[in-house]
């Protein structure tokens, strides 16, 4: 077109019409992005620096996912100690009660002859870890030796709870038979006193015997292995010794170790009961289950500390994303109600410059009324 010629003044208004359209398309194109840089043309610095600043809190996005499934897999470790430590102190209810349960009582004599075997020997009578002790004349009738019996029992009645408080009598002509004052007999004794037999039938003091309660026990001990078992969260289970790591930043040097800990009734060092055939017996159970409480309760905090931090740094991290995300749209966006008002003055200024570029035609267009 350079063979059209202009005039000096067609020529100003054309290029002014065509700087006002040239800012008309920036100003729309801020308008239907919204932003007032799209590309490193419109200002590199601005830019580059926001790029950066976005791609930082898109790193951070993915790792709040990673932070919300750590919170989930503690979570679920804070679930099996709660229910573990229900378990544990029932348990303790279960050793308790039979702790309070009388044992079978097992009858066990011990005889010892004085140097004159003749006169008299001695019989000591064992009854759990009391004992009484009648002197019965060698030559004694079976009466004799039953008197003697109750005699040392009642001698020492105070050694025993009233419950348990032992009586003998004849059973009939060759033997004796040690009952409780409950009614129960008391295991055979098997033991010979001046010729006959000591007969003791066996029975059962109480019939909640402590059988049931081992078995109570140990089934509880089942369910606690049971549900550390099944407190695991996407394949990490922190109550049978796997670890979790959570990471806080892009580059991977902020970081939480959560050590795992062993839960169950082994980890826990509670042992399956086969016999409480003792007090002392039951209350090694119970001081067992007492320190076991106590892990799980140091387990409990340790973890709820755990948790606690990454819900922090997952706050933290919330915040950090959209301080980045701010800050970049602090160099990027454009302001809409100004970018508004610059379009309407825009086309204001466009169609000045239409009517200024007819007005320069008019000297031209004169030529034609010459024809």
């Amino acid at each position: 077109m350079s063979d059209i010629s202009l005039t000096a003044s067609m020529r100003s208004n054309l290029l002014s019409l065509q700087n006002t359209q040239s800012l008309m398309d920036m100003t729309q194109e801020r308008l239907s992005t919204g932003k007032k840089v799209n590309s490193a043309i419109d200002n590199p610095s601005s830019y580059y620096t926001a790029q950066s600043l976005t791609n930082r809190a898109s790193d951070l996005e993915g790792l709040l996912d990673s932070m919300g499934q750590g919170i989930q897999t503690i979570q679920a470790a804070n679930e099996g100690i709660e229910a573990i430590t229900s378990f544990v102190q029932q348990a303790k209810a279960v050793a308790n009660t039979a702790r309070d349960t009388a044992l079978k009582t097992e009858l066990k004599t011990e005889k010892t002859f004085a140097q004159d075997a003749s006169s008299a020997h001695t019989v000591t009578i064992k009854v759990g870890d009391k004992e009484y002790t009648a002197s019965i004349n060698q030559n004694a009738t079976l009466d004799a030796v039953v008197t003697a019996l109750n005699e040392a029992v009642d001698a020492d009645a105070q050694k025993l709870e009233d419950a348990n408080v032992i009586t003998f009598a004849k059973d009939g002509t060759t033997g004796v038979k040690a009952t409780l004052a409950t009614g129960a007999t008391v295991e055979k004794a098997n033991v010979s006193v001046t010729g006959w037999d000591m007969v003791a039938m066996s029975g059962t003091i109480n019939p909640n015997d402590r059988d049931s309660s081992i078995t109570q026990f140990n089934e509880i001990l089942g369910q606690i292995d049971q549900i550390a078992s099944d407190s695991s969260y996407k394949g990490v289970n922190l109550l049978k010794g796997d670890d979790l790591k959570v990471v806080f930043n892009e580059d991977r040097s902020s970081y939480l170790d959560v050590e795992g800990r062993d839960a169950t009734s082994a980890g826990l060092k509670l042992s399956a009961v086969t016999a409480w055939d003792t007090n002392d017996a039951v209350d090694a159970s119970i001081s067992e289950v007492e320190a076991a409480i106590n892990t799980l309760r140091d387990m409990a905090s340790e973890f709820g500390n755990n948790y606690s931090i990454v819900q922090t740094r997952q706050d933290f991290t919330e915040n950090l994303i959209n301080v980045l995300e701010e800050g970049a749209d602090n160099l990027t966006l454009a302001d809409m109600n100004e970018e508004s008002a610059n379009m309407l003055a825009l086309q204001t200024r466009q169609q000045l410059a239409i009517n200024s570029l007819s007005l320069a035609s008019q000297a031209a267009q004169s030529v034609l009324s010459l024809f």
